[in-house]
């Protein structure tokens, strides 16, 4: 099945009349068509309410979503891989049957080092500890111990599917469902386990790696892993738990999984957008939405008023803040500014003439660009990196991740030619000299020299870099700080600490990453904020 959204590479417009849009009464108004918000849109919508999604940029699926940065190239601006994405929301939404597939990265992760030494991490447990005592002999027992961590805390937080159930009942005992669990109701299903709650709520990444591993290169290996999008060091506490959140999913039936959409990430949202219409709901793109009105619906920029009983804002907390203005709760108000959204990411998407070569294993077509690959910093590069985008400064060198779309799936670049997306830290969303403007091609040449310490041919395979800092991804998918996550997902801001569905504003819901479960694609956050929706709906009518 084709998608009428992908179709029109997410460009959806005004498919009615904006007077009929201002005539109707809508049950809701979803603020923002970021993946999230089309996944609530989609779920409402089935259950007969009458729903509007209105997105002010031209193109829906917001963070998520596939353009055309280089001629006959589609990429992603910012989400690049399927991981964390709910089996449930797939199979509810129907995503198969509108197309959607992917190919899991079993390849792993490939980390090169400096002194010409490298280690593949298949996801095969056998081959990966084959690897692991090739590099390190004496670590195998601990990475061992490491790996199981992980997976105890991922049964007991989010076991598999119960046997012999469907639907969300077979998904009833996972913790990322409904409302957050309580730290006391964590505690209990973590029962005896001190290291499961350690690595959940207080390890830093360097704590967890050195714990376990004692090889340098190894522990430099996974140090990235405890970071990704969060504005933190591997050495500050709470960051390990960045590592569980993204090894939790169970995406295909595959725990920890993570793997590349056909046609790309922006995909997802695509689908979403196609279920939500097709159950009924109204999306549109290119009205930006000035004022919510608790109460009483929207104010477009325009002027023109939209009436809906209930408003439900994809965009990030800041945002909303924003778009409330005076009508805000005080005391949520003060909660929403002290979550910190600066993003430190750079976000770089490469046209190539050829895939990398590593030094450490020579090929333009090997196994690891299959997978995902880190060039990676060492413990006194990781902590000068993030004293120097403090202090807003670039770093000598930058810890990138690279993934390669194109091995997987010919149709997004031009035939002899590979996309390559860089996800690297650390940068400042503020230069202490010059802008953003006057140094995003130093970044560029940043990141490149970064991957070049590893790689032989890097200069001569770039064709073209597209350069987003966090003030390039905060103006492009409207996030705060360019913020990838709608705020910090350490400890402190997680579970019941991070700001729920409801608030205390008449008939206002949040429904994106700033809830629960956290960043990253994963949909249960608009399913999440759909069923709070629909629980509250016969207690709230429209005031007049």
């Amino acid at each position: 099945m084709s998608s009428p959204t992908a179709s029109l590479l997410g460009e959806i417009g005004l498919p009615i009349p904006l007077h009929e849009l201002t005539a109707t009464t809508w049950d809701a108004v979803i603020v923002g068509a970021g993946h999230n918000g089309l996944a609530c849109a989609a779920y409402l919508a089935r259950a007969g309410q009458r729903v509007l999604v209105v997105e002010s940029r031209a193109r829906v699926g917001g963070a998520c979503t596939i353009e055309e940065p280089f001629p006959g190239v589609r990429m992603s601006p910012c989400a690049y891989l399927a991981g964390l994405l709910h089996p449930l929301v797939v199979e509810e939404l129907d995503l198969a049957r509108r197309g959607f597939a992917w190919t899991p990265a079993v390849n792993g992760l490939f980390v090169p080092f400096l002194d010409g030494e490298s280690i593949q991490l298949w996801d095969d447990d056998a081959r990966c500890m084959e690897e692991v005592r090739r590099l390190a002999p004496g670590d195998s027992e601990g990475f061992g111990a490491m790996c199981d961590v992980v997976r105890r805390l991922r049964d007991a937080l989010r076991p598999a599917p119960a046997a012999g159930k469907t639907g969300a009942a077979a998904w009833a005992a996972d913790a990322w469902l409904g409302e957050a669990p309580t730290r006391e109701q964590i505690e209990e299903r973590l029962g005896g386990d001190h290291e499961a709650r350690a690595l959940l709520f207080e390890w830093s990444m360097a704590e967890f790696a050195e714990r376990y591993l004692a090889d340098e290169r190894l522990q430099a290996a996974y140090l990235g892993q405890g970071v990704i999008g969060t504005n933190a060091s591997p050495f500050d506490a709470g960051t390990a738990s960045i590592r569980f959140h993204h090894a939790s999913g169970r995406l295909g039936g595959m725990p920890g999984m993570w793997g590349y959409v056909r046609g790309g990430m922006g995909m997802v949202s695509f689908y979403f957008c196609d279920a939500a219409r097709e159950a009924g709901a109204t999306v549109v793109s290119g009205v930006p939405v000035a004022r919510i009105l608790p109460g009483e619906g929207v104010l477009l920029e325009d002027g023109e008023r939209i009436a809906a009983r209930v408003v439900i804002s994809n965009a990030d907390p800041r945002q909303t803040l924003s778009l409330l203005g005076d009508a805000a709760d005080a005391a949520w108000r003060m909660r929403v500014e002290q979550v910190p959204i600066e993003g430190c990411t750079v976000k770089l998407n490469v046209h190539l003439r050829e895939l990398p070569n590593f030094m450490a294993r020579p090929g333009t077509n090997e196994p690891h660009h299959y997978g995902q690959i880190n060039a990676p910093l060492t413990r006194d590069e990781w902590k000068a990196a993030f004293a120097a985008a403090r202090h807003g400064e670039l770093p000598e060198h930058l810890w990138c991740e690279l993934y390669f779309q194109s091995v997987h799936d010919a149709s997004v670049a031009p035939a002899g030619t590979h996309t390559m997306s860089v996800f690297a830290q650390y940068v400042p969303y503020k230069f202490a000299h010059r802008s953003w403007d006057e140094r995003r091609d130093e970044v560029k040449q940043l990141a490149l020299k970064s991957l070049a310490r590893f790689c032989s041919n890097i200069d001569s395979a770039v064709i073209d870099a597209q350069v987003l800092g966090p003030p390039d991804i905060e103006k492009k998918v409207g996030l705060t700080g360019g913020h990838i996550f709608q705020g910090e997902c350490l400890p402190a801001y997680m579970w019941t600490n991070r700001l729920s569905t409801r608030t205390p504003m008449e008939g206002v819901y949040l429904c994106g990453a700033c809830t629960h479960p956290g960043g990253s694609v994963i949909g249960v956050n608009g399913r999440n904020a759909a069923m709070t929706v629909l629980a509250d709906l016969g207690k709230i009518s429209l005031r007049r």
